[in-house]
């Protein structure tokens, strides 16, 4: 009877063990089958493109492009070969020439291009990666949102500028068509666009020309596909501010003032369909011009004249005697560059081409009412780059044809600055 049980005992014991090796391996199967991710023989970036949930893109997350930094900094080597236009690299290896064009899509995040190049940064200015590359200096960033961006490029053609689009943050870059000249772009959805008298509603790939006032002085500035503003001069014997509230089809003087001199340009942004800022360029001459600012808010009913700078070189500002100081002058002794941020707040660079440190920043947050000057002074002799998130967040690019182009950041509209970026020093070799 002993024998017997023992025999038994042993009989379910081997049992037991052989049943158990299929059921190991069985649950091994089930683990890999089922995209478990708790075992470890997944190579890092098998994980990363095996894994688009994980990532708040969606669809983009399936492209390899749609995670360019991970790739660049934990596994160089391993990384596709770019494509003609789309460049993934380590921002901290990036060497940028001189830049020709800045927007942010806030104080962290924005773009930045020069001649043959389009960059990103995501740490405000600085470091940058390189997103695209082409053989065209790029005249213009414009911004919806972080994703989706626009940039114009000059291909030499008189008449037209070619267009290229983001949709995904910059990892990728396409053509989205030809605009019309060489007038400020600006989209007001991903279809629609004005660029002067021109207006395009699909992306850019075909333009319409609107109607537009006889004796126009520099360009037109649509706000939306209703609401535009421009800037006549009638014999050299007075200036006219106009506005249409039906896309081009008529329009109305709403400001008017004697001027003998001859204008010499227009800027004019608008931040609301009632809003305009507009710049008259007046006389030039020693190194000197002269110019004003005028802003409105309720369409054209009244304006606040903002700046008014008359020089001894150039004469008096347009809509002003020279002796006049009623207006507030702008530090400089000819314009920079005007960046609107709302109908309260407009930044205006100012620059003295005499000066060791010939760059200035003005700005007013009521609308014009009242304007400062900051009293920081800057180097660079070449063009001025502004972006800023709001009144007080504000990046500067100031350029020189000999020295690197450097970048500043502000968070108190100017009052101090951070050095922080310097490019390549021109003819250095850089990255274009």
């Amino acid at each position: 009877m002993s024998t017997t049980l023992t025999s038994k005992w042993l009989s379910l014991l081997l049992a037991s063990f052989i049943l158990a090796v299929p059921l190991t391996a069985c649950g091994s199967t089930q683990a890999a089958d089922g995209g478990s991710q708790a075992t470890a023989t997944t190579s890092p970036a098998a994980t990363a493109s095996a894994s688009p949930t994980s990532s708040a893109t969606g669809a983009g997350a399936a492209s390899p492009s749609a995670i360019p930094a991970q790739t660049a900094s934990a596994e160089p080597t391993a990384s596709p070969s770019p494509s003609p236009t789309t460049v993934a690299s380590n921002p901290q290896t990036v060497v940028l020439g001189t830049p020709t064009a800045l927007r942010m899509a806030d104080f962290k995040h924005g773009w930045a291009g020069g001649a043959g190049w389009i960059a990103r940064t995501d740490d405000g200015g600085k470091t940058w990666r390189t997103q695209f590359k082409q053989k065209y200096e790029v005249q213009q960033i414009f911004a919806l949102n972080e994703q989706k961006a626009w940039a114009t490029l000059d291909t030499g053609d008189a008449k037209s500028v070619k267009l290229v689009k983001t949709t995904d943050g910059g990892k990728t870059w396409s053509e989205a068509g030809q605009a019309p000249g060489h007038d400020f772009v600006h989209f007001v959805s991903d279809k629609e666009a004005f660029s002067g008298q021109w207006t395009t509603t699909d992306g850019g790939k075909t333009w319409k020309a609107l109607q537009v006032p006889e004796g126009q002085v520099g360009e037109v500035y649509f706000h939306d596909r209703n609401n535009g503003w421009a800037v006549t001069q009638a014999a050299g014997k007075k200036f006219s501010f106009l506005r249409t509230k039906d896309g081009g089809k008529s329009w109305q003087s709403v400001y008017s003032k004697a001027w003998e001199e001859p204008l010499n340009g227009a800027v004019i942004r608008s931040a609301g369909q009632n809003d305009a800022w507009i710049e008259l360029i007046g006389g030039s001459g020693m190194s000197q011009t002269s110019y004003s600012l005028f802003h409105t808010a309720d369409g054209g009913k009244s304006w606040q004249p903002v700046v008014a700078n008359s020089t001894a070189g150039a004469g008096p500002a347009p809509g002003f005697k020279t002796d006049d100081k009623s207006v507030p002058s702008n530090a400089g002794s000819k314009p920079g560059t005007l960046y609107v941020v709302d109908t309260k707040t407009a930044f205006l660079g100012g620059q003295c081409p005499a000066c060791d440190n010939g760059n200035t920043l003005g700005y007013t947050t009521d609308g014009g009412k009242t304007w400062v000057n900051d009293k920081p002074q800057l180097p660079g002799y070449g063009k001025q780059l502004i972006a800023a998130a709001d009144a007080k967040h504000v990046w500067w690019i100031l350029t020189d044809a000999d020295n690197p182009s450097v970048m500043y950041t502000s968070t108190d509209s100017g009052a101090h600055w951070t050095k922080a970026h310097s490019f390549a020093k021109p003819n250095s070799g850089a990255a274009k």
